[in-house]
Parts: structure tokens; sequence; C-alpha cells
């Protein structure tokens, strides 16, 4: 809402300039002031205008103060130094707010425009485990306010099928006395034989030739009986990873395997493409000197055989002609590969994705590693964070059943993970401690437990039902101070969907969620609310926050409670 009447003020900005004759700016930009004494939205344009009017910016913000027509639902309009301030009428202000949070607040108009978003795409070769998890709870909770802010939104998980590790594992298959536990989890049991091949590998480095042997028949001649089994490993892995994000409230619109791009000639195609600008001597490989990269864009192997940045410039070219922008969400380590496949994308006439890049999660005592077998599956993290809301539970609510302790457990358990995860922008290093993920004292637990209790208080109230509450019949006057920052911070809501899908970050999101629970919670300790003069007011203000609180949680892809 914010996004609305910050267009009020600039026509009327824009209407005082065109009257006093001055040339308009060809972008008048507002902001909140950090203080609500200056004003509530605030514009710099004096600094703008000052060069061409060779005039200094106080004098002019001053003289647009002494000008301008102030038009509801302003009350009055300050000069500030260089800065022009509006202030809200409170009670106008108040009855927009109230009107405009409805069932589907945040739900934004349709732009028209289709996002394929590229998320998680672990290698099929174990368990996801918390060095994943950043991934695909960013690229999840990015798909969410994309939606919401009203783009067409396809996730995808790009399936590397055709990699060393998945040669490995197939070898292992073949070479190694190794039976798999069918009660096991399968990605899980993949894992454990990667990690056995791996071993070996160590103790037998010649064994690296028959497992490039194994890729260079799947790619070249792919036998049936190979095939097969290339693809009941990625399956059997992908039925692990699939079920483990369902846990985390994560799903994927396609799953997209890169063997297709091999199969269907579309990799041919693009070497074709590309052959006036590729060399070879003991490879094939684009030299991106003139580009400014010193490394080459190495495109097949001295084999022959395709290597995955081949493959992935196939994938990006057929998600840049589906769609009208390519996300991919990856680790920071990528940031050499991108700046080449950008480049040689340019040169087939793809579009370059845009690439949120983050940077790795690591436990206190180091980095984690699949080949290792150094690490925290993701399963372990749910049923460590579930059993430790379970036990905050019991202390706090001993009177609760089995079945509502589990669920709730649950809800609290994939939400701390989440929003310890989402809380913080992608470019910051993450140690993942469990005392501060799982805290029920500040992050996740506190926002849900503000639902919880707007809920409760609703369900005190009884007979109350917020759609059947006529506003023009509530008294707006003397509102408490707290009521009022309530209300402006919930007027915000729309315009942090669109910063975060215009920026494609999603802590934001966190932070605000964090905002307005905040906000609420000092307006539930402080301001009366049932048997009040301003009973039916307040409680509408009490459900229009537990609307924003829920649809907010939603878009991190994290479950509202109605019970703590």
């Amino acid at each position: 809402m914010y996004r609305k009447l910050e267009q009020y003020a600039i026509q009327s900005v824009k209407k005082v300039i065109q009257d006093l004759g001055w040339e308009e700016p060809a972008e008048i930009k507002f902001e909140v002031p950090p203080n609500s004494n200056m004003g509530d939205l605030a514009t710099s344009v004096a600094f703008q205008l000052a060069s061409s009017l060779k005039k200094s910016p106080v004098e002019i913000s001053q003289k647009i103060t002494d000008n301008i027509e102030i038009i509801p639902p302003f009350k009055k309009v300050e000069s500030k130094g260089p800065y022009v301030n509006f202030f809200f009428d409170p009670e106008m202000f108040s009855r927009m707010v109230l009107e405009s949070v409805q069932e589907d607040y945040g739900a934004l108009e349709n732009k028209n425009k289709k996002v394929i978003l590229e998320h998680t795409s672990a290698n099929p070769n174990g368990p996801l485990h918390i060095g994943h998890i950043r991934n695909a709870i960013i690229g999840d909770s990015l798909a969410r306010v994309l939606r919401s802010a009203g783009f067409q939104v396809e996730t995808q998980y790009y399936v590397n099928d055709m990699g060393r590790q998945i040669a490995m594992i197939v070898w292992g298959l073949q070479n190694l006395d190794y039976q798999m536990d069918p009660d096991g989890k399968k990605d899980v049991e993949i894992g454990k034989l990667y990690f056995q091949v791996n071993q070996e590998l160590k103790a037998n480095p010649e064994i690296k030739n028959q497992i490039d042997s194994i890729l260079k028949t799947y790619e070249e001649e792919n036998p049936p009986e190979l095939e097969s089994m290339f693809k009941e490993v990625v399956s059997n892995c992908l039925e692990g990873v699939e079920n483990t994000s369902r846990r985390m409230n994560i799903t994927h619109d396609a799953f997209v395997w890169e063997s297709q791009f091999v199969r269907d000639g579309s990799m041919k195609k693009i070497l074709e493409t590309l052959d006036e600008y590729t060399k070879q001597n003991d490879v094939l490989y684009l030299d991106l000197t003139d580009y400014g990269i010193e490394k080459e864009l190495i495109l097949t192997r001295s084999d022959g055989t395709s290597l995955y940045s081949t493959r992935d410039l196939a994938y990006h070219l057929q998600k840049s002609e589906n769609s009208d922008q390519v996300v991919d969400v990856l680790g920071s380590d990528h940031k050499l590969a991108i700046d080449q496949l950008k480049i040689a994308l340019g040169l087939i006439g793809g579009k370059s994705p845009d690439v949120i890049f983050y940077e790795f999660i690591t436990l206190p005592e180091g980095s984690m590693s699949t080949r290792r077998g150094v690490f925290i599956s993701v399963d372990e993290l749910i049923g460590e964070a579930t059993q430790r809301a379970r036990v905050e539970l019991d202390e706090r609510r001993p009177e609760l059943g089995e079945d509502e302790k589990k669920k709730i457990a649950k809800i609290i358990g994939v939400g701390a993970i989440r929003y310890y995860i989402a809380r913080l922008s992608p470019e910051k290093h993450i140690v993942f401690k469990w005392d501060e993920a799982l805290s029920f004292e500040r992050g996740c637990a506190s926002i849900q437990y503000a639902h919880a209790r707007a809920c409760k208080l609703l369900e005190k109230a009884g007979e109350f039902t917020p759609s059947e509450v006529k506003i023009d019949t509530l008294n707006f006057h003397d509102l408490d101070t707290l009521e009022v920052d309530l209300l402006k911070t919930l007027a915000k809501f729309s315009t942090i969907i669109e910063d975060s899908a215009r920026d494609l970050r999603v802590h934001s999101v966190a932070q605000y969620a964090l905002e307005v629970a905040g906000a609420f919670n000092k307006f539930y300790k402080s301001v009366p609310v049932i048997g009040s003069e301003k009973e039916f007011l307040r409680l509408l203000l009490v459900d229009k926050s537990r609307i924003t609180i829920r649809n907010c949680l939603d878009l991190l892809g994290i479950e509202a409670p109605i019970s703590m």
C-alpha cells in the first residue's frame, strides 16, 4: 500500500514543479524516513533540481512545500532541510490499511511474465545435507515471492545424471559386494555406496580409468543395461531427495535430466553453432581472453565426451527460449563458470540468467563433504529440530495431546530451519548452530507465536466476524501510537514483496516477518482489546495482523500454527 501512497505523493510533487515552471526530473524517488517525526514518506528531489535551478536544496524544498497542494490521505507536508516530508492523516490512513488487508493480502497484479527458476539441483549421489539446503530454501522462498509479485514461475531441478559421480556409483554396483538395505532410505543407501567407491579410489587410483570407460560408453553407445543402471541409481536418489524436500515444504514443478540434451541432439547443435568460435588442441574449447576471462571454457574432453558445462549450456538455452527471465540459485564457487556460460550463451543467442550466489553453510567443526561422508543430512536436521521443539512444548504446554504436540513440533522445527537460513542475505557465510537456529526467544518461533496469539485472541472474542464489520462505522479518533505503528508496519507488506522480487532476495521478507510480529506483540501487550471502547476496531486490527503474518510466513515456506 505504501507504493500507492507514494504515487499520490509523486503526483503532488510533479504538479508543483510544473506549476513553478521547473524542469521535471526523470524520476522522483521517495523513501520511508527512519523516524516518524520526519514524516511517513520523504523525497530528496531538491537535490536533483539544485543543479538546473542553481539554488540550494534547502531553498528548493522550502519552495516546494510552500506551493504544494496537500491531497488525502496526507494531512501535512513539511520541509526539513533539503527534504520534503509527507505526513499521513492517521484516521484516513488507518481505514485504507484495514480495507486493503484481505485474505490474499500480498498477491499483486499479474505481470504477464514467465520466470524459470532453477534451484537445489544437488548431485544425485546421496541424501540432501545442510550444505544443499540453503540453495533449496532460497530458491523455494524466492519462487513463492515471485508468484506473489505476479509472475508465472516454473521451478526446475537440473538432474546431473551423466556426471562422474553417477558413473562411480554404477561402477560400485558392478564391482563391489555392496548390499543395499531394502528398508533404508534409497538416497542414503546410494550415499553410502558413493562413499565406499571413493575409499576404493583412494586405495587404487587405476579404477578411475574404468569409471571413465563407463561414462564414455554411457554417452556414446548407451547400451540398454547400462542405461537402466544409470536411471535406477538417479531415480532412487531423486525419490529420497523429493521426500526430504517435501518435509521442508519444498517442491519442484519439473525435473530436467541433463542426458536429454545429449540424446535429442541439442548439445551437438550448440557445438555446431559455436564451431567458428572454438579451438582444438587436446580438447575442444572456447578462448575467452578477448572477454577478459583468462580461463578457457572446455566443451569436450580429450576422448570426445561432453562436460557438465556443455550440457548446462544446452539446458540454459532451453530455459532461455521458454521463459522471459531465467533465474539460477548457485553457490559462490560457480561465479567463473557462470561468467563463461553467459559469454557462450550470448554467442548462440540465449538470454543471460540472473544468478543468486550464496555462501556456504559450515558446521562449527568445519566444512561438509558427501565424498568424505562428513555432513548432517536434512532428514537428521529436521529430526533434531522437531525433537528440540517437542522438548520445549512438553515444558510450556504439558496439557496438549500427543498428536497436537507432534504436529506443532514439526511446524516449529521446520520453520526454525527455514527462517534461520532465509533471514540472512545470501552473500553472508553461515555457521550452523543448533542453539541459534532453534531459539524460542527470537527468530521464527517468536513470529509463529505472534500468529498463535492473534488466533487465540480472536477465538476469545467469540461472535466477532471480521467480514461483517463495517469499517466506516468504527471510531478512528485518538488512535494509540502502538496501533498506528502496527498499521504502518502492515502497510509495508506489498512494497516488501515488490522489492524482494525485483532484487531477487528473500532475507528482506524474513526480516519483515520479524518486524510485523514485533509490532503486533507490542500492541498485544500494551493495548486492551476485548472489552475496550474500541473493541471491534482493535479485533479487526488483530485479524489483519494475523493475515499478514500468515501470508508473510507462507512466502518463506513456513506454516503459521493457530496454537503453540
